[in-house]
């Protein structure tokens, strides 16, 4: 007979199919992604959300953790069994669909450049544009939270240009100062701690990603709007 974890993950689902992991007792990965990120499977998965909160009692639900293409489902394992929490997955992803229902819009102010921005001129360079420019198409840009991760409060924000992409350090620096604001890959970020970081730094801001004392400690939610705004160049 087959133990429930098992029955989690059959070896005979076709890549088609979202592929559900164990994560302990009481928790399940979902993961229906296939490749690079996709920012409509992003709003599918927050959709998804909605929906498991709606269905499920505060009793059984611990959390929902939204990830890069992929929601973590954490249940309490004596009141819905694993298999059962499978299924309710594998039903509400067939009906969540992303809404036009969008999140907050959050404006950034940075300082782009200085001492705590010490990439942007290279970032520039390497991208054929000048600073000036390379902040114009870098604070005119819309981006979308995807998840919150890496350190309490960090939001992972899609919607960095093209000509911005850039792949990460190789070698991370082992202290980069909170409110940074940083870009690596295809996405931007905002440091919200003092912590080690590979990506790039091209400026900095007041604005506090996580504060314990605030009703909300992260500032920012899956699916919110920012927008970075130019306070001043320090070249």
């Amino acid at each position: 007979m087959n133990s429930p974890l098992e029955l989690l993950e059959p070896e005979t689902l076709p890549r088609t199919t979202p592929r559900i992991h164990a994560a302990g007792a009481g928790a399940l990965l979902f993961d229906p992604a296939n490749g690079a990120f996709d920012a409509g499977l992003q709003q599918r998965l927050i959709a998804l959300a909605r929906l498991i909160r709606k269905s499920v009692g505060n009793d059984s639900l611990h959390e929902l953790v939204p990830g890069v293409n992929n929601l973590l489902y954490v249940f309490d394992p004596l009141r819905t069994h694993p298999c059962e929490a499978r299924a309710l997955l594998l039903r509400l992803w067939e009906a969540a669909e992303p809404s036009g229902q969008v999140g907050r819009e959050i404006e950034i102010p940075v300082v782009y450049g200085g001492e705590v921005g010490e990439d942007l001129m290279e970032l520039a360079a390497g991208a054929s544009l000048d600073v000036r420019e390379y902040v114009r198409r870098h604070s005119s840009a819309v981006y979308t939270v995807a998840c919150i991760g890496s350190t309490p409060g960090f939001a992972y924000m899609t919607g960095l240009p093209d000509p911005l992409h850039v792949p990460r350090r190789k070698i991370p620096r082992m202290k980069v100062p909170a409110g940074t604001v940083i870009v690596g890959g295809t996405q931007a970020g905002v440091m919200p701690c003092t912590a080690p970081s590979g990506w790039h730094l091209i400026g900095t801001t007041d604005v506090e990603m996580f504060r314990l004392d605030r009703r909300e400690a992260c500032l920012l939610a899956p699916g919110d709007r920012v927008q970075f705004s130019v306070k001043r160049i320090e070249l």
